[in-house]
């Protein structure tokens, strides 16, 4: 059996790998990748907490669920999102987006 301190460890990991690569990539793909490591920090917190907290119920699994369905379908659309910037402006880099008029 696994320590549960093992499981908020790596949680705490990837939620700070996540937050070092959205703050440090200018790249928008990175930066979604990095936000998608943040998501999955917090499904783990929230399986972990359901076991410690009501191990017979499955309330923080489905929870778990949802937000992977929800991260799923955010995914999607940021990145149809950036397919379009990449169309008008042949560019990946936050910094182009800057420029964009009214």
């Amino acid at each position: 059996m696994i320590p549960v301190e093992c499981y908020f460890v790596l949680s705490a990991i990837l939620f700070f790998i996540g937050f070092y690569g959205f703050v440090t990539r200018r790249n928008l793909i990175a930066m979604l990748i990095s936000v998608e490591l943040v998501l999955n920090a917090v499904d783990i917190n929230f399986a972990v907490f359901n076991r410690i907290l009501f191990p017979g119920q499955l309330e923080g699994f489905f929870f778990t669920l949802f937000s992977i369905g929800v991260s799923a379908a955010e995914s999607a659309v940021a990145i149809a999102i950036i397919i379009n910037v990449y169309r008008n402006f042949k560019s990946d880099q936050v910094n182009s987006i800057e420029n964009m008029k009214w």
